[in-house]
Formats: structure tokens, sequence, C-alpha cells
């Protein structure tokens, strides 16, 4: 062919590719239905993309000021996906609890299907999979964790390195995100792998901040498009091709991770999770319907890892910045610490009952800070009727746990820090009902017991040794950062030995 035969410009292309993607895109929202008759109200969105703008910036504030408007329980279109919304307290614990059987699935979004194929622990849906695999880790989490004898003196062993790496800045400003997120993992890597990481150990640092970036990422306004649109996973560039670029590296870290905890096993000989997994991979092969697998494990260790640190990181880190801002606060915290436990002896779960101000003030932290303030998105398993609403099978469930923590019937002057809240008129430490950062219902956090141990062990001797404070001048920017958790955002903190 010659050379200066006609060709179209690029632009051309470009522009008839877009074009033909919108029309795919018109046409498959036209055939979808948008809030089914029967469902709850709700705001007004635009056309095509409805109301997932709106989840831009701190959806969970936006729902709770929509609920003023339309109710405890409404509905939002999220690009023709039709999504229930429940805020405050009774809402949540109605669908949760009384209904838990109902509202217990996990929506088959674009997401989490290519991500996990809708497979592994926390994504899974609601049957035989997530059954399976929510035993096998709350038995393993038992055995290895918090049912062992010894796993308590493990934390102590990792808080000892972790405040011996906070005390090499000698007082100086420093940011603690790092050692705290490598503090944490550490106990779930105990149970998951039997041994700990080290702190400069570069591989699991940059999987543990690849982790960090996706959790911010699944919740960004670009990856609710691509649940909407998931032709959109065609075009080479957005966030949900980065998180997608993410979890396939770490899924080849977790590959070889696995296969390296995994040498020299002893069948039905488990010390860890990865034996425990590997054992029943084993027992199942007669059985063609298993959901014990490569790919099952690879996404069950990366979540209990998500899991089992992100939280629990982002908890210490509110609650050490909050210490600094109060530092009343702080100081009497170490007064109960002093006066409990002393400066010789590292302090003991037996003794938190002994601590009622400590644990308020942990309490109040995960009440106001709201580490996980949309948990992870649910599905009703079959159709069901809400407070006179027909909620079809399959639709998407958000749940605002952060309008559980604001909800005026339950806590009062709820937008204050006031740890005094969690205690009653004689000083004790007293539960309240509506506090549930780890969720409710089948589906609630697994790990909790674990989380409550953590928090504890290292809050207490973080106070125990250091008193903290920003660095001259340094204001801490007090908004978080969204994601599918609100962690704080970066902070120097001066830890200086009491």
């Amino acid at each position: 062919m010659s050379a200066d035969v006609w060709r179209p410009p690029l632009w051309g292309l470009v522009a008839g590719g877009s074009a033909a993607l919108l029309l795919v895109l018109l046409l498959r929202l036209a055939v979808r239905r948008r809030r089914p008759p029967g469902l709850p109200p709700g705001p007004p969105g635009l056309p095509l993309i409805g109301n997932i703008l709106a989840l831009a910036r701190d959806p969970h504030i936006y729902m709770r000021s929509q609920s003023k408007s339309h109710g405890e329980i409404f509905s939002l279109d999220l690009g023709g996906i039709s999504a229930v919304v429940l805020n405050g307290y009774d809402a949540v614990k109605e669908c949760l609890v009384r209904q838990s059987d109902v509202f217990s699935d996990r929506p088959a979004l674009p997401l989490f299907m290519k991500l996990t194929k809708m497979g592994g622990l926390l994504n899974a849906r609601y049957g035989r999979c997530w059954t399976e695999h929510r035993k096998l880790a709350v038995g393993c989490f038992r055995t290895f964790g918090y049912g062992e004898r010894s796993f308590e003196g493990r934390i102590w062993e990792e808080s000892s390195f972790f405040l011996d790496a906070v005390d090499t800045y000698k007082g100086k400003a420093f940011d603690p995100r790092h050692l705290t997120t490598i503090a944490v993992s550490n106990i779930s890597n105990l149970i998951l792998f039997g041994e700990r990481f080290r702190y400069d150990d570069a591989e699991f640092l940059q999987m543990m901040e690849m982790f960090s970036q996706n959790i911010e990422l699944a919740a960004s306004a670009g990856v609710f498009l691509y649940n909407a649109f998931p032709l959109l996973g065609l075009l080479p560039c957005g966030g949900h091709q980065r998180l997608f670029r993410n979890a396939a590296r770490v899924y080849t870290f977790l590959s070889q991770i696995i296969q390296r905890f995994s040498e020299n096993r002893k069948p039905h000989s488990p010390r860890h999770f990865i034996d425990a997994y590997l054992d029943e991979m084993e027992r199942s092969p007669p059985d063609p319907e298993t959901t014990y697998s490569t790919d099952n494990l690879i996404y069950s260790v990366g979540e209990l890892i998500i899991a089992g640190t992100e939280t629990t990181t982002n908890a210490l880190r509110w609650a050490v910045l909050y210490m600094a801002l109060y530092p009343n606060i702080q100081a009497q915290v170490q007064k109960e610490v002093d006066l409990v436990v002393g400066q010789n002896r590292i302090p003991t779960l037996e003794e938190r009952s002994s601590m009622p101000y400590t644990e308020a003030v942990l309490h109040e932290v995960l009440r106001f800070c709201n580490i996980a303030p949309l948990g992870i998105f649910h599905a009703t398993s079959r159709d069901t009727v809400v407070r006179g609403y027909s909620i079809p099978e399959g639709t998407t469930i958000i749940t605002n746990l952060y309008s559980v923590h604001f909800d005026e019937k339950y806590w009062k002057d709820p937008d204050i820090f006031y740890p005094e809240r969690f205690l009653d008129s004689s000083g004790q430490f007293t539960k309240k009902e509506a506090f549930v950062p780890f969720s409710l219902g089948r589906r609630h956090c697994l790990g909790e017991q674990l989380a409550r141990m953590e928090l504890f062990l290292f809050f207490t001797a973080l106070l125990q040794r250091f008193h903290l404070h920003f660095p001259n001048g340094f204001i801490p920017n007090l908004k978080p950062k969204l994601g599918m958790t609100l962690q704080p955002h970066p902070y120097l903190i001066c830890a200086e030995r009491r």
C-alpha cells in the first residue's frame, strides 16, 4: 500500500471508540431497573451515574445527613445499582441481628468479582464457602491466638520490640505509622504464619503499603464507577487499574510466603493457619463441591492480614494522636496505669477490669474515630420486607456504622470526644448497646477479641513508658483520610521517656 494513502487521524479513532463505549453504557443502563417498586425512597441522582459523585467525599457523613430527610432506611442509585443504606442503631440492629440470615450475603459487585471471584473469607457469598472459611479462621484464631495461654506473652514480646523501636528516636519527632503497622500486623502474622516480620523487612512493608493504598482506592468514586460500568475496565488508566495492579503484586507475594511458611509441614499437625488450611485441602478432594483451594487460601490470607492490621493500626494511631491532643486525658490514663501496674512490669489482660478509665478512653477512640465507618457492604440473600419496604434479593446493603456511633438517641453530645461517657456514676466501666465498631450479626469481625487484646496491651505499654506530645509548632490534621477505613493523616509525635 502506498505510504501516502489516507489514514484516519488517531483522535478520530479515540473519539469513535469513546462514542461506542458511551453508547454501550447507555444501552446497558436503559435495561436496568432504577429503584425497584417498594424500595425505600432516597435522594435524586444525576443521569447515568445516579448518586455516585455524592459518595466521592465523606460518604458516611453524606448518608447520615440524608437520613434526616429520607429516614433511617433509604436507597441510593449507584449508577444503576440499587443500594439500601441503614442509618442509626435501631435500623442496623433490625437488619443485621433480627434478620441476620437475610442480610449476611455479599453483593456480586465487579470489584469483588475481579479481586476474589467472590471467594476467600470476607468477600465470600453467604453459603458453603463463607461457612467453611469462617469456621476454619475462627478455629485458628482461637487455637493459635487468644485461646493459647502463651499468646499474651507473645503480644508482650511484640510490644517490647515496638517500644524499643520508638525509643530509638530519643524523644525526637517521628511518624508512628510504619512502626505501628508492622507491630500490629505481626500479631496476625503469628497466627497466619507462626512467625513475625522484622520492622525493616522491605518486601513486607511494600505489601502493607499496597494494602493501604487499595483500602483507600476501594472507596473512591472511580471504583464506584467501575462497579456500575465494568466496561470502564477496558480503559488503561484509572484508580481501579492501580488497585488491580497492586492486588496482582500482593497475590504474587502472598503465594511466595505461603510456600515459604508451608515448608517442613507435617500433615495434620498444624503450626498456624496456612498448615490448617492445607490440611483441609488434602481432606477435601473426594468432595467435588469443596471450596478449599489455592486461590481461596491466597484470598483468605490477604483478607486476614488487612482485617487484622488496618483497623487496629489506625485505632492505635488515632489513640496516640488524641493523647497528644488531650494531655489531661493522657495523664489520667498514665495515673491509672501507674496505680494498677506500676513501672517495673508490663500490663496484663487480667488488669483490664481494674483500669476502667483506660478502657473508657479506648472505647471512645473507637466510637469517635469510626475506623470502618461503612464496614464491608452486605447484600440480601432473598427478598425481604423491612419497615414496610420491599428489598429484593441481591440488593446491596450499606451499614452506616458512623451514624450508629453518632446516634443522638443513644449518645449524648456525640460530636465531643468524651471518654467519661463509658463510666458510670461510681467511675466503673459500663458497656453501651450502640457501640458497634466491629459490626453486628453473622458477619461481625471475627478478630474482635484479638483486636481488643492488642489495643489494650500496646496502648497501656506505650503510655507506661512514654509521654506523648506534638513537636513545637506542629498542628495535626484531625480530618480523616477517606477510604474503606478512616485513618489519620500522617502526623509527627514525640515520645519522651517518663
